[in-house]
């Protein structure tokens, strides 16, 4: 069984020149250099100025083109910036799928940063997302942004996806401090009421899809290929992944308190996406994903 970050298509920096400088004359000769790889979408800086996504997957095509819809719609309305998409690519030379050129986002992924440093995006975080979670559903959905199809926070379905990658990460060595994740987790109820929240959400925030500057702070939240109308706590997980526990009730205070369950369940699906990250470093062997993710898993089960 592939792994779920196994591509469909693969994009080198050869192809993308080749497209983008068909597509996009204003932008050549165009300087390409490879900024990431994800599970939906390789990624490239372009010029220095822009970067372009390109679909990994057949299931990626139909995000992008929420995202072109969505984002610039958005984007005045948040206190950290976005990307807002410039340029829309179509197929060609073999390549079979809509891709996008963003103008760039300031900042860089989060790594090493201390205690203190992750304490100055509290409010800014806090505020970014009560105005997303506030915009209305009825206009998200009119600008082709899809509900959750996937079962995001279905724990009938995710809890045992979960223990499965765990017992991976422990036959691996990855991680040593697993049995308070496991009890959390399999302490868990699964109620079905979860999926009846509904928001827009990010869809996937966590410490690879946010941007940070010089000191810090944060200064970008970037990859928005899984936004959707959705349950809070999928974005909410980022307090607990992110942030350290003396963090997280200041940002209740200013975003607005939630029931515990919603706690539970944003530190659920920080969890989730922290074993699936360190699971991808470890097949990359990229040893910052594999640091960084660690160092917020730890954290994730702290009490203020």
């Amino acid at each position: 069984m592939a792994d779920a970050w196994s591509p469909e298509e693969i994009m080198t920096e050869q192809q993308a020149v080749l497209l983008i400088e068909e597509q996009f004359p204003k932008l050549i000769p165009a300087r390409v250099e490879l900024l990431g790889e994800g599970f939906d979408n390789t990624v490239f800086t372009v010029n220095d100025d822009y970067v372009f996504r390109f679909p990994r997957r057949s299931m990626a095509v139909e995000l992008l083109r929420a995202e072109r819809r969505l984002l610039p719609r958005i984007a005045p309305l948040l206190p950290i910036a976005i990307p807002e998409p410039l340029f829309a690519g179509s197929p060609s030379g073999g390549f079979p799928w809509l891709f996008l050129g963003y103008k760039k986002v300031n900042g860089q992924t989060p790594s090493n940063l201390t205690r203190e440093e992750r304490l100055q995006s509290v409010e800014p975080l806090a505020r970014f997302l009560r105005e997303l979670h506030q915009f209305p559903v009825e206009q998200a959905g009119l600008l082709g942004v899809p509900k959750d199809e996937l079962g995001r926070l279905n724990l009938v379905k995710r809890k045992p996806k979960l223990l499965a990658n765990l017992e991976k990460l422990h036959k691996l060595g990855l991680y040593s401090k697993l049995a308070n994740i496991v009890q959390f987790a399999e302490g868990l109820p699964e109620d079905g009421s979860d999926s009846t929240e509904a928001a827009l959400v990010h869809g996937d925030l966590h410490i690879r899809n946010i941007l940070v500057d010089s000191k810090g702070a944060i200064s970008g939240v970037i990859d928005w290929g899984d936004v959707h109308i959705g349950h809070p706590a999928l974005d909410l997980s980022l307090v607990y992944s992110f942030f350290p526990s003396e963090g997280r009730e200041r940002f209740f205070e200013l975003y607005g308190e939630v029931s515990e369950r919603w706690k539970q369940l944003a530190q659920f699906k920080a969890i989730y996406t922290l074993v699936l990250l360190l699971l991808y470093g470890h097949d990359l062997q990229d040893e910052n994903i594999i640091r960084d993710c660690q160092a917020s898993l730890s954290g994730i089960l702290e009490e203020s």
